[in-house]
C-alpha cells in the first residue's frame, strides 16, 4: 500500500493537512485519569448525610447528538438559511428545558466537530490556531454544556487536530510526550470516551468518565424545599468500526474494547467513587443481535450492563422516543418507542443537526443513603426544534453572533469559482437511474487514480481503472437533502455539495467476482418487489443511499433484478461487452470509508488496497472541474452503467423524491417516471412517484 504524496497540480488541501498535522503536533492535552468536574453544577450544597430519607427530586438530562458543526442555521452548499436545522434554533429550546427543569444537566452525544463547510474551512482550508476555540465548541461553552461524548466522526481530521481542538494531550505514536504538548483551547465541560485506548499507553484516549457534581434544589418528606449535592457520573462509548473508517489516521496508534466489557469494568468504579447515578453516553443505536466486542451500535447491550440509569444515544441520527416510529431498532424486544426505554433504561436520540434536544426527565428517591431512579415517574421525551403549526422557534441571536467570523469567512470561501455546467446537476432520480451528479465524481476519481498508477505503479497501470460514488443525498432528511447544483457557474462549494464527506481517494485491486459482489451489496438499497402484487410497493429500502455504490461508464454495464432476493439481482454485467469474470482483475476508485470496511462490503476490508492517497475526493473533484472549464451532460452527466431488469407489475412501484421535480427525471433521459401523489404523506416535504421497471 503506497502513502506517497500524490502530484495533484490543483487547489487542493493537502498541504494545508500537511500544515495542520505540523501545526497541531505540539498542541493537545488528557492525562488519561477519570475526573470529577461539571459545566454548571457546583460542589455546595446540603452535605449528602444532612439530607433526610424520604427527600425526592427530578433531574433534566438535555440531549443534543450529531450536530456536525451545523452551528447556523445554513446550508453552505445552496448559500441559504434553512430553518429547519442548527444549533442556534436547539439552543432556544435548551433554554426553554432549563426554565422549565431548574436541575439539569446538558450533555453532547459527539459527532460535533466535522459535517459542514465550517468545519472542513476550520481543519483543512484555514487550520484554527491552538489559541482559538473550535466554532462548534465555542457556542457549546457558551451554552454552558456540563459534559460530552466523542462520536466517530471526531476522528475524520486526524489524532492531531482532534488533540488540539479538545484541548487534549493525547499520549499515541505520531505525537510528541504529553509533558512536552501544549493544551490549546477546547470546550471548557469534561469529554469522555472509554472504549478506545492508546497502543502506546494502554490506557483509554480520553479520560473515560467523569463524576459531576450538581446541587439540586428537592423536595424532603416533609414537603419542605432542601439542596442535595447529586453526584452524577458520565461514561462515553464510541462505535468501534472508527479503526475501519478512519485507518489511515488509527491504525497501529489506537485500539477498542468492548463496549459491555468496558462499562462493566468502569461503573463499580464510578459507584465506589460516588456517582449517584450512572448515564451512559453512547455514539452508536440500538442493535439486539448477538453481542459483539467491535459491534457497531451496542446501545442495546449496554442497556443491559447493571448500574446503568439512563443512556443518551445517537449516531443513527433518529429521533427516539416516537411512538409513530417504523424504524426496526426501535421496534425491537424490550424497546418501548413511546416511553423511551430501552431494557426499563430510560433512553434518548435526538435526532440530527441540532433537529432535537433530548430530555430524559428523571424523578429521584433518596433512602437515606442513596438516591435511586424512579423509573414510573420519569419521561423521556425529543423535543423538535418545529412547532405543530410547521413553523420554527426562533434562533438564539447570541450563536451566530459568536461565530459571525468563521461563518462569512466560510461563505467567502465556498464562493470561490472553479468551472461552469450546463445542466442541473441532481440527486433527485440517483436512485432509479439518474447519474447526473455521479459521473463527474466518478471520471474525477478514475482520472486521478489512472494517472498516479501510470507514473508511480507501472505494474498496474495496464489494468482497466474504474469508479464508484453513491448518491450521498437521496432524500433521507426531506425535501431538501439532495445534491442539487444550478446549472451556471460553478464553486468550491458545489463540488461540496456533490461530494458531502472529507474522505480521501483510495484505489482497490478487485476481481471480477468481487465486483459483483460490490454490487449485490449496493443492490440492498432496494426492497424485492413482487410482480404479481396488485398494491403499491416502495422501490426504495432503508439502506442507506450513500452504501448505494455505482459505476457511471460505458465499458461497465449491468442490470439490477428487484424481483429478486438480496445477493441475487445483478444480471449480464459485462465489461466492454465481454462478461465480467473471476478471472479479470480491476482497479477501482473510491474512498478511504469504503476501501477500508465500511459499510460491510464483502472483500472490502483493507487488504486488496494499492493507493490510499493523501488528497480528498472532493480536492480531486475540484481539480477536474477546472481542468475541464466546461462540465456538460453529454460528456460528464449521462454515462448510465446500470438499468432495472424489465418485468411488468401488477401494481404500483413508487419511490419518494423532491416536490416538482418531474422535469429533472425527464431531462435524465428517464422516460418511465411519473408523478403519482404531490405529497407522500411522510410530512418531509416529499412526493411519490411512480416507476414503470417493464420499460
Amino acid at each position: 500500500m503506497s502513502h506517497r504524496i500524490s502530484p495533484l497540480q490543483s487547489a487542493t488541501l493537502a498541504a494545508l493537512l500537511a500544515g495542520t498535522v505540523a501545526l497541531v503536533a505540539a498542541c493537545g492535552a488528557d492525562d488519561d485519569t477519570p475526573a470529577s468536574g461539571g459545566g454548571n453544577g457546583g460542589n455546595g450544597g446540603t452535605p449528602a448525610a444532612t439530607v433526610p430519607a424520604g427527600t425526592k427530586a427530578t433531574l433534566a438530562l438535555l440531549e443534543t447528538t450529531d450536530l456536525h458543526t451545523n452551528v447556523r442555521s445554513y446550508d453552505y452548499f445552496k448559500l441559504a438559511d434553512d430553518p429547519s436545522l442548527g444549533f442556534e434554533r436547539v439552543a432556544t429550546l435548551i433554554k426553554a428545558a432549563r426554565q422549565e427543569f431548574p436541575n439539569s444537566l446538558l450533555l453532547d452525544n459527539g459527532d460535533t466537530i466535522q459535517g459542514t463547510a465550517l468545519s472542513d474551512y476550520q481543519a483543512l482550508v484555514k487550520p484554527v490556531a491552538c489559541s482559538e476555540t473550535l466554532a462548534m465548541y465555542k457556542v457549546m461553552n457558551d451554552a454552558g454544556y456540563d459534559g460530552g461524548g466523542i462520536g466517530n466522526h471526531e476522528f475524520n481530521y486526524g489524532l492531531p487536530y482532534l488533540s488540539q481542538v479538545t484541548g487534549s494531550r493525547f499520549n499515541v505514536d505520531g505525537l510528541p510526550e504529553p509533558g512536552t504538548q501544549t493544551v490549546c483551547a477546547g470546550p471548557k465541560f469534561p469529554q469522555v470516551l472509554a472504549n478506545v485506548y492508546s497502543v502506546k499507553t494502554r490506557a483509554p484516549l480520553f479520560q473515560p468518565y467523569a463524576i459531576l457534581t450538581k446541587t439540586v434544589t428537592a423536595t424532603g418528606p416533609d414537603g419542605k424545599p432542601v439542596t442535595a449535592p447529586l453526584k452524577v457520573g458520565i461514561i462515553g462509548f464510541a462505535p468501534p468500526a472508527i479503526l475501519a473508517w478512519d485507518k489511515r489516521w488509527l491504525d497501529g496508534k489506537v485500539y477498542t474494547e468492548g463496549a459491555v466489557e468496558t462499562a462493566q469494568k468502569y461503573i463499580p468504579e464510578m459507584r465506589a467513587k460516588g456517582a449517584d447515578l450512572i448515564v451512559v453516553i453512547s455514539h452508536g443505536g440500538l442493535d439486539n443481535s448477538t453481542y459483539s466486542p467491535d459491534m457497531e451500535n451496542g446501545s442495546y447491550h449496554l442497556s443491559k450492563v447493571a448500574g446503568v440509569d439512563a443512556m443518551l444515544i445517537g449516531h443513527s441520527h433518529q429521533i427516539f422516543p416516537d411512538a409513530a416510529s417504523t424504524v426496526p431498532q426501535f421496534n425491537l424486544p424490550g424497546v418501548d418507542k413511546v416511553k423511551g426505554t430501552v431494557n426499563g433504561v430510560p433512553t434518548v436520540m435526538a435526532n440530527y443537526w441540532g433537529k432535537h434536544l433530548g430530555v430524559i426527565h428523571l424523578a429521584l428517591a433518596y433512602d437515606g443513603s442513596k438516591w435511586s431512579v424512579d423509573r414510573a415517574g420519569t419521561t423521556v421525551q425529543a423535543r423538535s426544534i418545529q412547532n405543530a403549526d410547521k413553523t420554527y422557534v426562533a434562533a438564539d441571536a447570541t450563536v451566530a453572533a459568536a461565530i459571525d467570523t468563521e461563518h462569512q469567512a466560510t461563505i467567502q470561501y465556498v464562493k470561490t469559482p472553479i468551472g461552469a455546467t450546463n445542466y442541473r446537476m441532481s440527486s433527485y432520480f440517483a436512485d432509479v437511474g439518474d447519474p447526473g451528479a455521479i459521473q463527474i465524481v466518478n471520471m474525477a476519481q478514475a482520472q486521478y487514480v489512472k494517472d498516479y498508477l501510470t507514473a508511480n505503479l507501472p505494474a498496474l497501470a495496464s489494468l482497466p481503472v474504474l469508479s464508484v460514488s453513491a448518491p450521498f443525498k437521496s432524500g433521507f432528511g426531506g425535501g431538501s437533502d439532495y445534491t442539487d447544483v444550478s446549472a451556471g457557474n460553478l464553486a468550491i462549494n458545489n463540488a461540496a455539495d456533490l461530494y458531502l464527506y472529507p474522505n480521501t481517494v483510495y484505489a482497490v485491486k478487485v476481481n471480477g467476482d468481487e465486483v459483483k459482489a460490490w454490487l449485490e451489496t449496493a443492490a440492498r438499497r432496494f426492497n424485492q418487489i413482487d410482480p404479481a402484487l396488485a398494491t403499491d410497493q416502495q422501490l426504495i429500502s432503508s439502506f442507506p443511499g450513500y452504501n448505494f455504490d455505482m459505476f457511471t461508464s460505458a465499458d461497465m454495464q449491468y442490470e439490477i433484478d428487484v424481483t429478486q432476493p438480496v445477493g441475487s439481482r445483478i444480471k449480464n454485467l459485462t465489461y466492454q461487452g465481454a462478461p465480467v469474470t473471476a478471472a479479470m482483475s480491476f482497479i477501482v476508485a473510491t474512498n478511504n470509508y469504503r476501501a477500508s470496511g465500511g459499510g460491510n462490503f464483502p472483500g472490502l476490508d483493507g487488504t486488496k488496497t494499492v493507493y490510499a492517497s493523501p488528497d480528498a475526493n472532493r480536492d480531486v473533484l475540484i481539480a477536474y472541474i477546472k481542468n475541464a472549464a466546461n462540465v456538460t451532460r453529454a460528456a460528464h452527466g449521462g454515462a448510465r452503467s446500470w438499468r432495472f431488469t424489465p418485468v411488468t407489475t401488477a401494481g404500483k412501484v413508487v419511490f419518494s423524491s423532491g416536490v416538482g421535480m418531474l422535469q429533472q427525471a425527464v431531462d435524465a433521459g428517464l422516460t418511465n417516471i411519473t408523478l403519482d401523489k404531490a405529497d407522500d404523506g411522510s410530512n418531509k416535504n416529499l412526493s411519490q412517484y411512480k416507476i414503470d421497471l417493464s420499460l
